[in-house]
């Protein structure tokens, strides 16, 4: 098995620092069996994180710019954004595995590089990608890391691989993916963390363990752990988080809680404009068959389109509206005359009060897809270029104002 030679020295300094350093009473400075801190770091009254400025450059190359987070004890807060957003570099500055290059951070009070041994002892990180010794029982493993701790992790250990369904017995090198990932979430919970850190947890981890994993977080956060965690599947953050901060191209873009989120969820909207009724007549009156029906059809689409723009200019919290002419032209006798499609964030009932004035072959609201979503956040702050009829943008094929999602680099 081929691992990251710097990744696993990395992680291999970071348990030997963790091994070097103990609480003024012995113990680990995790989370008492009743929920309340121990002792070793004074955490009242201060966030679980704090980042002001926060920056890390690799070269000229962008890593994180500017990051301010505030993620207070108690919670659970999500850490959204595509893959390359920023997330695992935010993370890995946050623990001191690299260096930051500008702003401030810290853990519980602790400056993230001053006091970096006295946070890692406080924190329960799972990275994206876990990387182990070869040759090593999963038991053996686990009981090496928790020495690291200086308390007697056996009995939790034990529970947690219960409940996540993992043989202890087999060595890492036979895991598959996803048996890996189910040992790293018990080296991550074993000594009752302060602060949980998940960069990307369910990856690889089948449906059925998801649930397990998130029964185990909620124990977490029930017992008064504070959760940083890291996903790019949206969900998953919906489903778990009180409050969500969205990265991109390594900004924070947005923090929303997940409440606020849902009152306004974003949909995206897809309507077949037109089209052919019942007995075979298009909207204009033109029958399907017959000569003449191409030059019908082409006609109705750019009447839909009209009628379209018309029934959508007035509707506020449309964003990203295209209009595509060509989409039913001549398809079929079931096509639409054209497609709109956009997303929308607002008021069902005003949306579809339009939409009944409208003559329509189809309907389609789904979720929007992720880059959708940050794309809504990341202009949110710029002129309402969504509502009205700044919304109407390009007919296909023709000259408009519409704006397009970026590609996510």
């Amino acid at each position: 098995m081929r691992h990251d030679a710097s990744v696993l020295c990395r992680m291999g300094e970071w348990r030997d620092e963790v091994a070097g350093v103990r609480n003024h009473d012995g113990g680990s400075g995790g989370i008492d069996k009743d929920g309340k801190g121990g002792k070793g770091v004074e955490v009242d009254g201060v966030p679980a994180i704090l980042t002001r400025h926060l920056t890390k450059r690799y070269g000229k190359a962008r890593g994180i710019e500017d990051v301010n987070l505030t993620v207070r004890q108690g919670e659970i807060f999500g850490f959204i954004g595509p893959n390359g957003a920023g997330k695992s570099t935010t993370i890995r500055t946050l623990l001191g595995l690299i260096r930051k290059t500008g702003g401030e951070a810290s853990i519980l009070g602790l400056d993230c590089e001053k006091d970096r041994t006295r946070i890692l002892e406080q924190v329960g990180y799972l990275p994206s990608e876990v990387f182990y010794y070869d040759g090593m029982r999963a038991r053996d493993l686990l009981q090496y890391a928790a020495g690291f701790y200086h308390v007697d992790c056996s009995v939790r250990i034990r529970e947690l691989s219960e409940r996540l369904d993992l043989n202890l017995d087999q060595k890492v090198e036979d895991m598959s993916l996803g048996n890996r990932k189910k040992v790293g979430i018990v080296q991550g919970l074993m000594h009752r963390p302060r602060l949980i850190i998940l960069d990307e947890p369910t990856s690889g981890l089948d449906p059925l363990v998801q649930r397990v994993f998130f029964d185990l977080i909620r124990e977490e956060h029930a017992r008064g752990a504070t959760v940083l965690f890291s996903s790019h599947i949206l969900s998953e953050v919906q489903r778990i988080c009180d409050r969500v901060a969205i990265i991109r191209e390594g900004r924070i873009v947005a923090v929303r809680s997940v409440a606020e989120m849902r009152r306004s969820a974003v949909k995206r909207v897809t309507l077949g404009i037109g089209g052919v009724t019942g007995n075979g007549v298009t909207a204009s009156g033109s029958r399907t068959v017959g000569t003449g029906y191409r030059e019908h059809a082409r006609d109705d689409a750019h009447d839909a389109v009209a009628e379209a723009k018309r029934a959508l200019a007035s509707v506020p919290g449309i964003r990203s509206l295209t209009l595509d002419a060509e989409a039913g032209a001549g398809a079929g006798t079931d096509a639409a005359s054209a497609v709109a499609s956009f997303l929308y964030e607002g008021d069902c009932n005003e949306l579809i009060a339009a939409l009944a004035g409208m003559t329509l072959a189809d309907v389609e609201i789904a979720e929007p897809t992720l880059e959708e979503v940050f794309m809504h956040y990341y202009r949110s702050g710029d002129k309402d270029d969504g509502a009205g009829a700044g919304a109407v943008g390009a007919v296909a094929g023709e000259p408009g104002e519409l704006s397009q999602p970026e590609p996510t680099r």
